[in-house]
């Protein structure tokens, strides 16, 4: 049974979930007036005041000792795969439509590397500022965690603040503490106008 988390809530991944390794973590949003989640209309008449798609992209940001140290480190779009294997992409999602997670990334918890010891989801608008969009112009967006091993939903954290004239989130993030590996539920807004004003946060 699924765990509706509250923002600043921290969880542990491995206490009801015995040998948990993969976990896959889902992303998801819609625009506002988009009603159904997508369809052919609502991607015409979008909200944006320019007109355009509001294209989201989840990132997967790796930290050791909590620090930004590598530019490699950073799994989204353009580096679908950390080095280790132990933090992929799925894929990038041009517009938000349809139900269900918008983008996966998948992580392999027995694989992070020793040194690392935070996994910070976030997702940031392309192109924002150009194209004058922010998440106010976005609706319905959660975070979930699914054990892979059986699909079920361990975890999911809905982000229901107005953050009209953010360009970027800070979703949630995966750590360790104490030898087990545990989750925080953060959805904290920022202005950052990309994912690399966003990696110097944790430099």
């Amino acid at each position: 049974m699924s765990i509706s988390l509250q923002k600043g809530q921290k969880v542990s991944l491995s206490k009801d979930n015995a040998g948990l390794a993969k976990v896959i973590v889902g992303l998801g949003w819609d625009e506002v007036g988009n009603s159904s989640g997508g369809g052919f209309m609502s991607s015409l008449f979008g909200s944006s005041s320019s007109g355009e798609d509001i294209d989201c992209d989840a990132s997967a940001i790796m930290l050791r000792d909590g620090k930004f140290v590598d530019k490699h480190d950073v799994v989204y779009f353009g580096n679908l795969a950390h080095k280790s294997g132990s933090v992929s992409h799925q894929g990038d999602n041009l517009t938000g439509a349809g139900e269900g997670d918008d983008e996966q990334i998948i992580i392999d918890l027995s694989k992070v590397p020793a040194e690392y010891d935070k996994i910070v989801m976030v997702v940031n608008i392309y192109d924002a500022v150009p194209r004058r969009q922010h998440f106010g112009m976005i609706r319905n967006a959660f975070i979930r965690l699914v054990d892979a091993r059986n699909n079920n939903e361990m975890f999911k954290y809905n982000l229901t603040e107005d953050y009209s004239g953010m360009t970027a989130m800070i979703f949630g993030e995966i750590y360790r503490y104490n030898g087990e590996w545990k989750f925080s539920a953060i959805g904290q807004g920022t202005k950052d106008p990309g994912l690399a004003e966003l990696t110097r946060r944790y430099v």
